[in-house]
């Protein structure tokens, strides 16, 4: 199935089609958008932007096969879940591989990046209670799931209210999945045969920490801009109703 979207030009529009299909979370209270960097963060920025909603990242790091990085078999999050893919591992025949000595690398390895981008998105600060938020978890799109599936599995341990799915890619099979962890789901295009993620944009250059950081940044100056005027005109108009 295919709603007939893709391509997008790049991840701003991705993110412009998005906020159009969530018009309903804007300025809605005790509402947070979650980015998972970095190719997410973009997206999530135009969203936060567009709908006058706060926005930080949430750390998620595939872990790869060995000798084959892009291949996922799962993924590590910042609250210390691992989510391994069940389907990989009970369909692998590659039996001579050391798994489990590989894999505590590969998570240990992947744990000192999140710290890493930790210390540097949130300046070494932890991720923020989420208690009774509705979340929105924003990616440019998803492949197997791996990154995307975890994060779900982790916020779902965080006693958040709600829990929204923004995608503007996925193959349908990896959809029907992360349809059964969310309580709504965005999602734009569904196209079969799926290729790549990267296929579904005209443009999609890597995203660089500086980018990031500029995102981030323009967000949450643009929020409080606005919370900022929303505040100024609310005075005067108590004062004019006096």
């Amino acid at each position: 199935m295919s709603t007939a979207i893709h391509p997008f030009t790049d991840r701003r529009e991705a993110g412009l089609l998005l906020a159009t299909r969530l018009q309903r979370f804007k300025k809605l209270p005790w509402t947070l958008v979650l980015a998972i960097p970095r190719g997410g963060v973009e997206v999530a920025a135009i969203l936060s932007i567009q709908l006058n909603l706060p926005l930080d990242v949430f750390l998620t790091r595939k872990l790869g096969f060995p000798n084959e990085p892009e291949c996922a078999m799962g993924a590590v999050t910042e609250t210390g879940l691992t989510w391994l893919n069940p389907e990989l591992f009970s369909h692998d025949s590659r039996k001579e591989i050391p798994y489990q000595h590989y894999l505590d690398h590969e998570i240990l390895r992947q744990q000192e990046e999140i710290e890493r981008q930790e210390a540097l998105y949130r300046k070494g600060k932890k991720l923020r209670p989420l208690d009774g938020l509705t979340v929105i978890l924003v990616d440019d799109g998803v492949a197997t799931g791996s990154t995307f599936i975890a994060s779900l599995h982790s916020l779902r341990t965080c006693r958040i209210k709600r829990l929204i799915a923004a995608i503007p890619v996925a193959p349908p099979e990896t959809i029907k999945h992360i349809r059964t962890l969310v309580d709504e789901l965005e999602v734009l295009d569904m196209p079969e045969p799926f290729v790549a993620v990267s296929s579904s944009y005209e443009f999609f250059s890597q995203i660089e920490d500086l980018q990031v950081l500029n995102y981030l940044r323009t967000a949450d100056e643009r929020l409080r801009y606005t919370t900022q005027g929303s505040l100024t005109e609310q005075k005067a108009q108590q004062r004019s109703a006096r």
